[in-house]
């Protein structure tokens, strides 16, 4: 018997779904600080890229592949960080962040910098709606 995917609460809590690819429900992180993707495949049960079938660890790197390309142009980002490291939330979710030179953070690590700063309601809908509509096209 499959169990269905159920996506880790404090991500539910700190992000808001974007789209569905192939294998990952791609979301925003809610913190206007820094352009801020999550991908989280949807496998119930997986903490590591290494617990994924290689079919999957495929997918997922194409995944990684295509939202990054697409926060760049999106941004004009001088750097992209991505990562899993999942320290605090061991679901397997991965990181791709838009990082800019002067950023709050910059040239140290996103995490713990600042408080998250959410975004206002209309930048927050018109980012995703971009981004969806980059993936659609």
């Amino acid at each position: 018997m499959t169990t269905a995917f159920s996506l880790d609460s404090r991500l539910a809590a700190d992000t808001v779904q974007v789209a569905d690819l192939p294998l990952s429900a791609l979301r925003l992180m809610n913190d206007a600080s820094y352009p801020w993707l999550i991908l989280v495949p949807r496998r119930e049960g997986i903490t590591e890229i290494v617990d994924l079938d290689p079919a999957d660890r495929a997918q997922l790197v194409e995944e990684i592949a295509t939202v990054s390309g697409l926060l760049r142009d999106m941004t004009r980002c001088d750097k992209l960080n991505v990562g899993a490291l999942g320290n605090m939330v061991p679901q397997l979710h991965v990181h791709v962040i838009g990082r800019f030179n002067g950023d709050p953070a910059w040239p140290g690590p996103v995490w713990g910098k600042l408080p998250p700063r959410p975004y206002a309601e209309a930048p927050r809908e018109g980012f995703v709606a971009a981004l969806q509509a980059r993936l659609s096209a």
